[in-house]
């Protein structure tokens, strides 16, 4: 069987934010979520869903793949 590990999503959040001056706090209240997760989205320990990478994306009017780039991890085989 075929698996994939370390496969992860890293965001450029905090730079479009910060570049608009906004808070976490302004950021979470304008795509809906909680100030914390902001702040671990931020940090690459959370990947959002797809709507929410896509409100975000929306809300800096920028395309989803300027803000969100997939990182493929390592390819592992086991029997």
């Amino acid at each position: 069987m075929k698996e994939k590990f370390g496969d992860s999503i890293n965001n450029k959040v905090y730079e479009h934010r910060v570049l608009k001056r906004m808070s976490q706090k302004e950021l979470a209240d304008a795509v809906g979520v909680s100030k914390q997760t902001i702040f671990v989205m931020e940090k690459n320990n959370y990947s959002p869903s797809l709507v929410l990478a896509f409100r975000i994306a929306d809300f800096f009017n920028v395309d989803v793949k300027e803000i969100f780039t997939y990182v493929k991890g390592s390819d592992k085989n086991e029997n």
